[in-house]
């Protein structure tokens, strides 16, 4: 039997499942994103991946301020949905919504829970140079992450893997997982293993101030760095009084003062090894591949960069 169901999901992370979801038999009865944000020179109101796509797939979409009050916790009583399924939606959801009588929440969370509970799984793993990472469908309960498990998938986090690669293929991989826990609910064969708070770890959010480049750290430390905040918020530093956010970088085996450039071909030292930049971004530019840059802006060997 098709189960009537409730999205929720904000980024492009979500939109592969939210697809996944509607090309099968189930139905979308609604998707509720977060409110569009205004940005930009003329503050122009930007609505989310999720908005933009239900629209495209002619879903009713929802977007309150607040999912606590009467009308809302009324409105999706009223709509009768067998299963809420929610993907990176961006806010904690109230215990007065998940307290609705047979409705049951399940979470696609981009880690292999308990670790890295939290808003920035994907870009923690990565920085912390974790081997694998992968995805967990869980109930959710009051507490950050850390309902029951159904079903979790592993994936290899390669060495040169930046957040935007890694988002793509967690994020195929969760609209398959997605299918399969819907497929066991709709059968009554759902199994919930509780997680074990003493090994969670968290992902806290990431922050602007993290992304300014510390050349006293390991170049390895750098890269991971660069590649989790690809492409937002972006790894940056100082040359020449311009900002220039590193796109692409490899760690090479090169010593010298910490932040200096050491060669032509824009290697800076850092406390161990040295980072080859490879591909960068100055401010107000387009990204480019550094030989590019190189062609109309100098460099000199033992040039502090900050």
């Amino acid at each position: 039997m098709a189960l009537k169901i409730i999205f929720m999901g904000t980024p492009n992370f979500a939109v592969p499942i939210l697809k996944a979801i509607y090309k099968s038999d189930h139905k979308i009865l609604e998707v509720y994103t977060q409110p569009a944000t205004k940005s930009g020179r003329g503050q122009k109101l930007k609505h989310s991946d999720i908005f933009n796509c239900a629209k495209k797939l002619n879903l009713s979409v929802r977007s309150p301020d607040k999912l606590e009050t009467n009308e809302e916790i009324d409105h999706i009583k009223k709509l009768k949905p067998d299963l809420a399924v929610v993907v990176a939606y961006g806010k904690i959801l109230p215990s007065s919504l998940l307290s609705i009588d047979k409705l049951l929440f399940i979470n696609a969370h981009a880690s292999l829970l308990p670790k890295w509970r939290g808003a920035a799984p994907m870009q923690r793993a990565i920085m912390n140079q974790d081997s694998e990472t992968g995805v967990s469908i869980m109930k959710i309960i009051p507490q950050l992450d850390a309902g029951p498990v159904m079903l979790q998938e592993k994936i290899k986090i390669l060495k040169e893997m930046s957040y935007e690669d890694l988002s793509e293929k967690i994020s195929n991989i969760g609209a398959k997982l997605i299918l399969d826990s819907i497929k066991l609910i709709e059968n009554n064969k759902a199994i919930f293993i509780e997680q074990k708070d003493s090994h969670a770890t968290y992902a806290k959010k990431i922050h602007k101030n993290e992304s300014k480049i510390n050349w006293n750290e390991n170049a390895d430390k750098i890269i991971a760095k660069i590649n989790a905040f690809h492409p937002n918020p972006g790894c940056w530093f100082k040359l020449s009084n311009a900002r220039i956010k590193i796109v692409k970088a490899i760690e090479v085996e090169k010593s010298g003062e910490t932040g200096t450039i050491l060669d032509d071909k824009m290697t800076i030292a850092c406390a161990k090894n040295s980072i080859q930049v490879l591909e960068l971004k100055k401010e107000g530019k387009k990204q480019m591949l550094v030989n590019e840059y190189l062609k109309g802006n100098e460099i000199k060997i033992g040039q502090k960069v900050n």
